[in-house]
């Protein structure tokens, strides 16, 4: 492997969207969708190994493992009962459970972490809290053997047009001071610290929090470029920031925190940025599991065909091949694209212009990367060069004067690197 010293300088440094792109009245709650759909990961598991059957009615808030054989869960966002329960494949070929719910009038709230939660401790975050809006996996990082020494609230958002963490830092500044100290309070954690833009500092700092500053410019919102240039501290390859004792969480997940202990009640909703065709964003509220359609109807956008739906954002989202999949935990940006403003995709080959070269982060071969992965030769990538030292910030493509969508083949094959691993230690 060739192991190049891990960053460069990097340009172009695109400027992140800001909360003052926004209207004045920003945030829309879309309407109780009339379905919920929840992705689970793995394989639908055979009829006798189902914890939940079509028919059976959930309440709101209820926690859900479809099998009793798997870890993974979800927590129902409406009161309804089960439609359907089927297989599902995602963008790179991973293995998931749909479940979807029709959803009732009115919410019947599951009590399970209304009990528990009289008091703020960590065996109740991990058994109800474990996965907050916010996609933060609170529950893994603070369930760590090794305990993360810095803790990173993040209130600078990781794809250049995402504003939902800066719309909390701004408007949910007593939620996320609470939320901060529920955390300090159950984690142990020595040192938490409220990363914002460097514009909304004076802000932030009324929360009493240790509040850092820095220019929002993409890629440096992404958690291993803040551990670069913040903390001076390379992630290798193979390794983690938790590995390096500093975590990130979102300033929306420690708000939702907060939400959760001073309501009684898992949180349901899910805060994202939605960028119409014209460019102009909002900020929208909806349940976990709302179908993209639902959303998209709320704010009169309408679609046809030729039109792109992209969830997660311009520089690392995926286009949607349909508008019923849902809104997940993760979800922070829906950018909605007219026919005529898409730059098609090529199959053209590399032309080693060097544009990509100059402009990744970790200083990543790649120009000779891509042809390894155009031709399935994933592992050859990962050992001769260094495809899992890419911080997957997408620059590479955006550059492409040929259009190669060179971060698509750089997932696709991170992911074939770690089914073929995992592949291997199953039959060892």
């Amino acid at each position: 492997m060739i192991k190049r010293p891990f960053f460069a300088i990097t340009k172009p440094k695109l400027r992140c969207a800001r909360i003052g792109d926004l209207p004045k009245d920003p945030l829309v709650e879309i309407p109780l969708p009339q379905k919920v759909t929840f992705l689970v990961k793995g394989q639908r598991p055979k009829f006798d190994g189902l914890t939940i059957r079509i028919g059976d009615r959930v309440r709101t808030g209820q926690k859900i493992r479809p099998a009793e054989d798997r870890e993974d869960l979800f927590i129902s966002s409406v009161t309804g009962e089960v439609s359907s329960i089927s297989s599902c494949t995602g963008t790179m070929g991973q293995d998931y459970t749909s479940i979807t719910i029709h959803a009732e009038d009115q919410d019947d709230w599951d009590e399970a972490f209304g009990l528990a939660a009289k008091e703020p401790n960590l065996q109740v975050v991990l058994d109800h809290l474990a996965s907050l809006p916010g996609a933060p996996d609170l529950g893994a990082l603070l369930a760590l053997k090794t305990p993360v020494e810095t803790l990173v609230v993040a209130g600078v958002d990781r794809d250049l047009l995402g504003t939902k963490n800066q719309f909390v830092v701004d408007r949910e500044g007593k939620a996320l001071k609470q939320g901060i100290e529920i955390l300090k309070k159950i984690s142990g954690i020595p040192r938490i610290m409220l990363l914002v833009p460097d514009y909304l500092k004076a802000g932030a700092e009324k929360t009493g929090a240790e509040v850092r500053a820095m220019r929002a410019v993409y890629p440096d919102t992404l958690p291993r470029m803040i551990m670069q240039n913040l903390f001076g501290k390379p992630v290798p390859v193979g390794k983690s920031c938790e590995d390096l004792g500093i975590g990130f969480v979102s300033a929306e997940a420690v708000a939702a925190l907060e939400q959760a202990f001073s309501e009684g009640r898992v949180p349901i909703h899910k805060l994202f940025t939605v960028v119409r065709k014209d460019g102009t964003k909002v900020i929208a509220k909806a349940r976990i599991g709302t179908p993209v359609k639902d959303v998209l109807s709320a704010l009169g956008i309408s679609t046809y065909h030729g039109d792109r739906v992209v969830l997660g954002g311009a520089m690392t989202g995926r286009s949607l091949f349909s508008e019923e999949a849902p809104v997940e935990g993760d979800t922070d940006v829906i950018l909605v694209q007219d026919k005529s403003q898409l730059v098609p995709s090529s199959d053209s080959h590399c032309v080693n212009c060097g544009e990509c070269v100059r402009v990744c982060p970790a200083r990543m071969p790649v120009n000779l990367l891509i042809r390894y992965l155009e031709n399935g030769l994933f592992e050859e990538a990962a050992q001769d060069l260094d495809l899992l030292s890419c911080i997957e910030c997408g620059l590479c493509a955006y550059v492409c004067i040929v259009n190669i969508p060179i971060f698509q083949y750089i997932m696709l094959g991170k992911q074939e690197v770690a089914r073929i691993k995992s592949a291997e230690e199953v039959h060892a």
